[in-house]
């Protein structure tokens, strides 16, 4: 009876794996375009100009007449091709110091995200792109869907997680990267080269708290709200904070304490004793006319 009993369980746990891989497999968004890699280093150009045309001043992408437009499709797909061609891992020598690389992997992971979104449009959620059985919410967008940068095909939790963040430990990326929904940090339609990538991480940082969606003290309920986004990378935020040896006793609101402008900073500490709660996140997507 007993051996019955075991025999059962692992080819439960056999199917179970089975049907794992099934779901999992991975299907490859790829572009027919050729190349057009500048003799040295690597041209965002191309993504930025689209960028410039298609996003609000606030952050919202027209993925509409994007999609509708031919020849920003075919700009798009020529774009997508350089990042299938190159990429910091496969052409080290195009990117010659650590901010060109990060730019690279935070362009590429956003380029990403609005293709996933054009060739499923239209699309309200991007959580409506699903595996064939969810297992965890997201499946379907952030890890079934495959892309091309530098010859490997990854997923893009693969790249957040193994390119941005295991390479570069930086977590106000967080407040770059942007998933295609309401209640991710706002897609910037360009990011600068070398030095002057520090000042946009600030600026995208300090955006992002200084917005009440994602950071409020809320005195008549004696509580303090946060993105979700800083609950579901709290090991991020905390490890940058114990890396530069500063408080991280409560968390992700001691690193928005290190990041927030005085003001923001003033409010929390007169909320020092409100304990904290996450927001609920919006997965709408970002579209342009979008509440």
């Amino acid at each position: 009876m007993l051996f019955r009993v075991l025999g059962g369980a692992v080819a439960g746990v056999v199917l179970l794996w089975l049907v794992w891989r099934w779901d999992t497999r991975p299907k490859v968004v790829r572009v027919i375009a050729a190349p057009d890699l500048p003799a040295d280093g690597f041209s965002h150009d191309r993504f930025e100009g689209l960028l410039r045309q298609f996003t609000t001043a606030g952050g919202r992408v027209n993925y509409g007449a994007w999609h509708a437009n031919a020849t920003a499709q075919q700009d798009f797909d020529m774009y997508l091709a350089t990042l299938a061609e190159a990429s910091p891992d496969s052409d080290p020598e195009r990117f010659t110091d650590d901010a060109e690389r990060l730019r690279y992997w935070m362009h590429a992971y956003n380029a990403f995200v609005i293709k996933a979104v054009l060739v499923n449009w239209p699309l309200e959620r991007v959580t409506d792109v699903k595996a064939p059985i969810e297992f965890i919410k997201g499946l379907g967008f952030f890890y079934k869907l495959r892309f091309v940068a530098g010859g490997i095909v990854l997923s893009l939790w693969e790249i957040e997680r193994e390119k941005v963040f295991a390479s570069h430990r930086d977590p106000r990326a967080h407040f770059v990267l942007n998933c295609a929904s309401a209640s991710c940090p706002v897609i910037r339609p360009s990011l600068p080269s070398g030095p002057a990538l520090e000042a946009a991480l600030v600026t995208a940082a300090r955006d992002f708290v200084t917005n009440p969606k994602n950071v409020s003290v809320d005195h008549t309920s004696r509580r303090i709200r946060l993105s979700t986004i800083f609950k579901w990378y709290e090991k991020d935020f905390v490890r940058d904070l114990e890396r530069r040896g500063l408080p991280a006793s409560e968390g992700p609101l001691d690193y928005v304490r290190h990041i927030a402008p005085a003001a923001l900073r003033d409010e929390l500490a007169q909320a020092a004793d409100y304990p904290v709660e996450y927001v609920d996140y919006d997965w709408s997507v970002n579209a342009a006319g979008a509440a």
